[in-house]
C-alpha cells in the first residue's frame, strides 16, 4: 500500500473543495492528511456501505472546520458521497455543507464546528460504549466493542469545555476514547502562543490520561505506534500529541495562518501538486487510487464477521440478544411495560390532591416510569438533591460499576449536555441530565447543537424562577425560558402540577425528532388538572377552567403562575366577569396544532388577553396582542423570601385582578360599553 500516495489524494481534494467553493478551511486537512489515511486505513472499523452499523468505530471530527478532509475520506473510502458532491461543497442544500452535519452527510456521527463539542460528544459516545458493553457483552460474545477517535485542533483544546469533558473522561477511566490533537501551533489569528502559555500534555496528564507526546504527524511508522500504544491501554483514555504542519506541502503557506480559513489560491495548489506529483486536473483521481482506499469489502466482511457472532449470541442468548435489538434500532420503540406503568402511575396520582413541587413530581414520575426504562442514562450536574433526578435504586457509573444508569458530571454542565449528545448518538440509550434552570447557559451552546441535530435527548432544569427566593439575582432565571422557546425544533415544557409533569415527561419520552427541555418548581403547587382529560394537556395548551363562548378575558398562564390565574380568576368572576384560563405547558406543542383547535382556545372574539409567567414578557406577546397584557418579569430578580420577591414583582392575585379590570375597562370603552 503507498500510503504516500493515499494520504496526497486527501490532500489535493480538499484544497480543490475549498478553491472551488472559494470558501472553506484547507489548512487542518493537509496538515492533518497522513494521520487521517493511517487511522482509516489500518484501524478504523466502519462499514461505508452501512454507515449506521452499530459496532463501528466512531470517528469525530471535532475540529469541524476541516470538514474536506472528512469528506474526502468518505468519498475515497465508499461512501454515499460522489465526486460531484465534493465540487458542491459549501453549496446550498449540498450534503458537503461548510461543518459536518449528522443525518445530511453519510458517515458524519455529529455536528461539529463549535469547537470543543466534537471532543465532548465523543466522550459521550464512549461512555455509552462502556455501559452498553457492560449490560450485553458475553464471556467469547463482545457483541459491543469498538474505538471512539478524535481528531482535535488547538481551539478544541483551548475552549473551556474541553477541560470539563477531558476531566470526566479520565475520572471514568474511558481507556476506548483515543484523541489525536493537531498540535500545528496555529489558530486564526496566528501562533498560538499569542494567547495561550499552558501545556496540553500536562494538562491531560493530571486528569489521568495517558499521553504519548512528540508524535511527528507525517511520519505512518511513528503514528502507526502511537495508535497500537493506545489500544493496548486498558485503564486510561489517550492523547496522542501530532507534531504537524499546517497546509503542509503548499510552497508559500505550508506552517502560517493565513492557510486556516481562505483558499490557497492558484500558486499554492500547483505547488502542491508538484510536491505531491499530482498530475490530474482538479477533481479527476486515477482508479489506482480509489482501489488503494476502497473500504468497502473490507467493511462489509467485518461487519459480516459481527453478524456471525450476534447470531451465535442470539442463539445462546435470545431474551438479551432482543433487547439489544430493540434498544439498537434506528426506529425508536419503548419497552412494552412503559404504557403499563405511566397508566398505573397516572391512577395513583388521581388521589394526589396535597400540593407538590413539579421537582417532586417529577422525581416521583421518574421513580415509578422512567427508571424501569433500561436505556435511560440519567445525570445530574452534582445538583441530584436538589432537582431530584435521581432515583432510589440508581447505581452510579463508574469505572468500577460499569453497569451503573447514573452519571455524577460534577459542576460541568456544559460538558454534561454535550456529552449527552454523544451519548444518544451511539445508539441504545435515553440520556437525561438535570441542572438549575438559571445555569442552562453554561449548557446552552450543546442544547442548541442536540436540537440542530433533531435529537430527542431531556434536559431537566428546576429552580425555575423569582420564587426560589433567597439565593438572588444570581440564581433567579430571567431570560432563560424565552432564550429556550426562541430555540428552532426545542420543545419547552412547564407543567403546573404532578399531572402535566407526567405528561411532559411521557412527551419526551416518546419523543423522537425534537430536544425536550422540562422546567420544574421549587415551590410546592396545587393539583389543579384533576378532572382534565390527557390528551388536552398533550396538546400543550387547553381550557382549564371556564368554558363560556362569550368572555370578557383570557388568562395564559404556565407552570407556578397557572394557580395565581385560577385564584385571580375566582375574584374577577365575583364582580361578575366572564373569564377563562389557559394552561399552556409547552407553546412549541400548542403551535403544532390545527388552527381550529387553536381557535377554540383562544377564539379571536377574545382580545381582552393577559399572559402571566414569571420570566421575561417578549414571547408573550403573539398570544396576547400589542393591546395585551404581559405580567412577567423583565428585570433581574432580588434576593429574599420567594413569597416576598413574588410580591415586588408583581406575582399575587391582587396585582392579577387589578390589571385585569382595567384591562377589560379599556376594552369596554373602545367598545362603547
Amino acid at each position: 500500500m503507498n500510503l504516500s500516495k493515499a494520504s496526497d489524494v486527501l490532500r489535493i481534494l480538499s484544497a480543490d473543495m475549498v478553491e472551488q467553493a472559494q470558501s472553506g478551511h484547507p489548512g487542518a486537512p493537509l496538515g492533518m492528511a497522513d494521520i487521517a489515511t493511517l487511522l482509516w486505513q489500518e484501524f478504523l472499523k466502519h462499514n461505508p456501505v452501512n454507515p449506521s452499523w452499530q459496532n463501528r468505530d466512531r470517528f469525530v471530527l471535532s475540529n469541524g472546520h476541516a470538514s474536506a478532509l472528512l469528506y474526502s475520506l468518505l468519498h475515497v473510502s465508499g461512501y454515499a458521497v460522489s465526486i460531484d458532491d465534493l465540487k458542491k461543497f459549501r453549496q446550498l442544500h449540498s450534503i458537503t455543507p461548510g461543518h459536518p452535519e449528522y443525518g445530511v452527510t453519510p458517515g458524519v456521527e455529529v455536528s461539529t464546528g463549535p469547537l470543543g463539542q466534537g471532543f465532548a460528544a465523543a466522550v459521550g459516545m464512549a461512555m455509552a460504549e462502556v455501559r452498553l458493553a457492560a449490560e450485553f457483552n458475553k464471556e467469547a460474545f463482545r457483541i459491543v466493542d469498538n474505538y471512539t477517535y478524535v481528531f482535535a485542533g488547538d481551539g478544541c483544546l483551548m475552549e473551556g469545555l474541553s477541560h470539563e469533558a477531558a476531566a470526566l473522561a479520565g475520572h471514568l477511566r474511558l481507556n476506548k476514547l483515543i484523541v489525536f490533537w493537531d498540535d500545528n501551533k496555529i489558530s486564526i489569528d496566528g501562533s498560538t502562543e499569542l494567547a495561550r502559555s499552558d501545556s496540553n500534555p500536562l494538562r491531560f496528564q493530571s486528569y489521568g490520561w495517558q499521553i504519548i507526546p512528540s508524535v511527528d504527524g507525517h511520519n505512518p511508522d511513528a503514528i502507526r505506534e502511537a495508535i497500537k500504544r493506545a489500544r493496548q491501554n486498558k485503564d486510561q483514555p489517550t492523547l496522542i500529541c501530532c507534531k504537524t504542519l499546517i497546509a503542509k506541502g503548499t510552497p508559500k503557506k505550508q506552517g502560517k495562518a493565513i492557510s486556516h480559513g481562505a483558499p490557497l489560491g492558484a500558486r499554492d495548489l500547483i505547488g502542491l501538486r508538484g510536491y505531491a506529483g499530482w498530475k490530474e486536473e482538479a477533481f479527476c483521481i486515477p482508479q489506482e487510487i480509489y482501489d488503494i482506499w476502497d473500504c468497502k469489502e473490507k467493511g462489509r466482511e467485518q461487519e459480516k464477521q459481527w453478524q456471525i457472532l450476534f447470531e451465535k449470541y442470539k442463539t445462546q442468548y435470545p431474551v438479551l440478544a432482543s433487547e439489544y435489538e430493540r434498544r439498537t434500532a434506528k426506529e425508536k420503540k419503548l419497552p412494552t411495560r412503559f404504557v403499563t406503568d405511566m397508566n398505573e402511575y397516572l391512577q395513583n396520582l388521581e388521589a394526589e390532591e396535597k400540593p407538590l413541587a413539579t421537582r417532586k413530581a417529577s422525581q416521583e414520575y421518574i421513580e415509578s416510569v422512567v427508571s424501569k426504562i433500561p436505556e435511560i442514562f440519567a445525570g445530574s450536574a452534582d445538583l441530584s438533591a436538589s432537582n431530584l433526578t435521581k432515583w432510589k435504586e440508581a447505581e452510579d457509573f463508574t469505572y468500577r460499576t460499569e453497569t451503573g444508569r447514573y452519571v455524577n458530571y460534577g459542576i460541568r454542565e456544559f460538558a454534561m449536555s454535550a456529552a449527552m449528545i454523544g451519548i444518544h448518538l451511539y445508539g441504545g440509550f435515553i440520556p437525561y441530565g438535570g441542572t438549575f434552570l438559571v445555569f442552562m447557559d453554561y449548557a446552552k451552546a450543546a442544547v442548541r447543537l442536540a436540537a440542530l441535530m433533531q435529537l430527542p435527548i431531556i434536559y431537566v432544569y428546576t429552580h425555575d424562577s423569582i420564587a426560589i427566593g433567597e439565593d438572588g439575582p444570581t440564581h433567579q432565571p430571567i431570560e432563560q425560558l424565552a432564550s429556550l422557546r426562541m430555540t428552532p425544533n426545542l420543545e419547552v415544557w412547564r407543567p403546573c402540577d404532578a399531572k402535566e409533569t407526567a405528561i411532559a415527561w411521557k412527551q419526551a419520552l416518546i419523543q423522537k425528532d425534537k430536544t425536550s427541555v422540562l422546567v420544574f418548581s421549587r415551590q410546592n403547587l396545587a393539583q389543579l388538572t384533576k378532572d382534565v382529560a390527557l390528551e388536552n394537556i398533550e396538546k400543550g395548551g387547553y381550557i382549564l377552567d371556564g368554558k363560556e363562548e362569550v368572555l370578557d378575558l383570557i388568562m395564559i398562564a404556565t407552570g407556578s403562575e397557572v394557580i395565581l390565574a385560577i385564584e385571580a380568576c375566582k375574584e374577577l368572576r365575583k364582580q361578575g366577569f366572564a373569564v377563562r384560563v389557559v394552561s399552556m405547558p409547552c407553546v412549541e406543542r400548542f403551535e403544532k396544532q390545527d388552527k381550529i383547535y387553536q381557535d377554540l382556545v383562544l377564539p379571536n372574539t377574545c382580545e381582552t388577553r393577559i399572559a402571566i409567567e414569571a420570566g421575561a414578557t417578549a414571547t408573550w406577546y403573539k398570544y396576547v396582542g400589542l393591546h395585551g397584557e404581559v405580567i412577567g418579569v423583565d428585570s433581574f430578580g432580588a434576593s429574599g423570601k420567594g413569597s416576598a420577591v413574588l410580591e415586588a414583582y408583581g406575582m399575587t392575585t391582587k396585582a392579577v385582578v387589578k390589571k385585569a379590570i382595567a384591562l377589560i375597562d379599556v376594552q369596554k370603552k373602545k367598545e362603547g360599553k
